[in-house]
């Protein structure tokens, strides 16, 4: 991000150093559920912030972000910390994996965006790798912890982030320049549709041996939450 102003600079890093925090503390709390040790937990939690972004700099062809700056590394030991020292509110589910997770990838999403636009990619491609950037990620932390990745199954996740995406570039049609606006209000839409998703049931229809369904299971949801 070279090429944009100090200030949008600071405020993406910032971004950036928050999402690496929440991504690392969805996936040390969903491995504390598992009961991994330290060391599974800090492997779980990096690659949960790190993996979106990695893959989006190999697809880049940049040098991937954590191989020249250990802040990564630091931000999922402090996760780690953090769940150890805060056990009981972590994982009770007053602060929820939820909410750590959907703050993580709407971060991560217009992290990705704002990068693949300042390496001169068209639109379009930009919301592809902010989703990657976003959903990836969670993806290996799913698989690592013997779970069916949350994008395939029924609750609105990547969809969510490419809706963010899409507004990002559509508010320069109606006025709206600054990047410091569209990048909230992209993330802020992000995380309303996941939080009516949760609590409508909404989905994405279900391919089942009979075709698809919209049924969406609210068992499955509250359990996914409430793990």
């Amino acid at each position: 991000m070279s090429d944009l102003s100090d200030e949008i600079h600071f405020f993406m890093r910032s971004l950036e150093l928050i999402a690496a925090f929440a991504g690392a503390i969805s996936g040390v709390r969903l491995a504390s559920v598992k009961r991994f040790d330290w060391f599974g937990a800090n492997v779980i939690g990096f690659i949960t912030a790190a993996g979106g972004g990695t893959l989006r700099d190999i697809l880049l062809r940049v040098e991937p972000f954590w191989m020249t700056d250990p802040s990564y590394l630091l931000v999922t030991a402090l996760a780690v910390v953090s769940i150890w020292l805060f056990s009981r509110r972590f994982i009770s589910g007053q602060i929820t994996w939820f909410a750590f997770d959907t703050i993580s990838i709407s971060l991560f999403m217009m992290i990705g965006l704002q990068k693949a636009i300042t390496c001169g990619y068209a639109p379009w491609c930009a919301i592809v790798l902010g989703v990657v950037t976003a959903v990836f990620g969670g993806i290996l932390r799913d698989i690592f912890i013997n779970e069916v990745p949350l994008i395939f199954r029924k609750e609105l996740y990547a969809l969510a982030c490419a809706a963010g995406g899409i507004l990002y570039f559509l508010l320069p049609f109606v006025g709206v320049e600054s990047v410091y606006v569209r990048n909230i209000s992209g993330m802020a839409l992000i995380f309303v549709i996941r939080a009516l998703a949760i609590k409508y049931h909404l989905g994405v229809p279900v391919l089942t041996g009979h075709g698809a369904t919209f049924h969406h299971s609210k068992k499955k949801t509250r359990a996914r939450l409430a793990q």
